[in-house]
């Protein structure tokens, strides 16, 4: 059997019916590995916020904006890649914008003030933003849409294994020494993985069979000017927009208005990631066979009602704050996995890299919009606690319900176009 045939989609292989053969395991391991580093580059900038604001002496605006700054770098640097994304191997693509990704964080690292931050964060973004796509894009290519809540599942649980392991192990860092170690970890480990899929994973390039030499930059117009993109794209933006508003003041809103200490956030991200770890795969293996739209509704219910809740909660103990955490991210697990499931199916095999790339674009830019806008609406008592929060979460809560309602019309041309009454 060649690198292609195995590179290749393989639906009708009996040994995947009864699971995933010992090289796509591989595969999806070494991709989680990926996205845990990336994933943790980010997020690990909302824990370490109650530490980074008074060491660079910057106020909570600023934070927002160097927040944003990877966001709105990766948002350009999807769109600018999108003409390549199908010219080449997925595995050298991947490889190239996980090297600049490392380079980024680096500078992170040795960054001595804010600017140098800033400039970390947008090289950061301007590679790693790209890197989810290709994630995904690759996904798309090695497994049929019957599997891939369960692949997405797995590969999403990275979001959680960052919260068990990497911002515990950031916050211990940052107290022991300060906040730069932490981003200097993340590179140790990207160094690590980047090695690992060099060397065990194969080529992915079955899709350079099917693909029209058009120069990038009409390959670029041909996918965004698509009609049966809209929808997707649209949804992709709300989705981000929601999601970025509430995470980058998750610990200052913690400390200062729940009435947690600092010494805390750590049990509260330990606990409420292993609870993700094991509902990450359970929603992947529910949208497989429940059906991913009716997935994604049960994730956008729970969402809704955790985030009134969340953004509403007055000084409580610990329990209960690990409590609606947990529920928070069942919410947000059960909307992220099935969706990206059910976008995957959407672009055909040549336009695959350049959809996903644009997707991507879009959801870092909406999402840095809702960091500046989240920024704005938020402002900071004199005793450092977080008023307007609430406002938050009704701008949460009505881009869930009008993503909720354009996903219908994307499950019903995605069910339309693979004959199938549920997705």
């Amino acid at each position: 059997m060649t690198e292609q045939t195995l590179a290749a989609p393989i639906e009708g292989d009996l040994e995947l019916q009864r699971g995933f053969s010992g090289y796509q395991s591989g595969v999806v391991a070494l991709l989680a590995l990926v996205q845990f580093t990336i994933i943790l580059d980010f997020i690990i900038m909302s824990p370490l916020g109650a530490i980074m604001m008074p060491a660079l002496n910057i106020s909570p605006a600023q934070f927002g904006v160097a927040v944003s700054a990877y966001a709105f770098s990766a948002g350009v640097s999807g769109v600018l890649a999108a003409g390549f994304a199908d010219r080449f191997d997925r595995k050298r693509m991947l490889l190239f914008f996980y090297a600049g990704f490392a380079v980024g964080t680096a500078l992170c690292t040795i960054a001595p003030n804010y600017h140098v931050l800033m400039l970390g964060r947008i090289v950061t973004g301007l590679f790693g933003g790209v890197v989810g796509s290709i994630v995904i894009a690759i996904v798309t290519d090695l497994f049929p849409l019957r599997l891939r809540g369960r692949v997405m599942g797995y590969v999403q649980t990275a979001f959680a294994a960052s919260q068990v392991l990497g911002i515990p192990a950031g916050l211990f860092l940052a107290n022991r020494w300060n906040w730069h170690v932490g981003f200097g970890a993340i590179v140790v480990l990207a160094i690590a993985v980047f090695v690992s899929v060099l060397v065990l994973m194969r080529p992915v390039d079955g899709h350079l069979r099917d693909q029209k030499r058009t120069n990038a930059f009409a390959h670029l117009l041909a996918t965004v000017s698509d009609p049966n993109y809209t929808l997707a794209f649209a949804v992709t933006t709300l989705l981000a927009t929601g999601g970025y508003m509430l995470m980058p003041f998750g610990s200052a809103y913690t400390v200062h208005n729940l009435g947690i200490g600092f010494e805390h956030l750590p049990t509260i991200y330990l606990v409420s990631g292993l609870f993700s770890v094991l509902i990450g795969p359970l929603v992947g293996r529910a949208s497989d066979s429940l059906g991913k739209f009716p997935t994604f509704v049960f994730g956008t219910a729970v969402s809704i009602v955790m985030v009134l809740i969340y953004t509403n909660l007055g000084q409580v103990g610990l329990p209960l704050v690990i409590v609606v955490n947990v529920l928070l991210f069942v919410g947000i697990f059960s909307r992220m996995i099935p969706s990206q499931a059910m976008m995957s199916a959407i672009p055909a095999a040549h336009q695959r890299g350049a959809f996903s790339a644009i997707g991507a674009s879009l959801q870092q830019l909406s999402g840095g919009l809702g960091s500046v806008v989240a920024a704005m609406v938020v402002a900071q008592n004199a005793d450092e606690s977080l008023r307007h929060f609430d406002r938050l979460g009704y701008i949460v809560v009505a881009t869930a319900l009008v993503a909720l309602t354009l996903m219908y019309f994307v499950q019903k041309r995605v069910a339309e176009k693979s004959g199938k009454a549920v997705i």
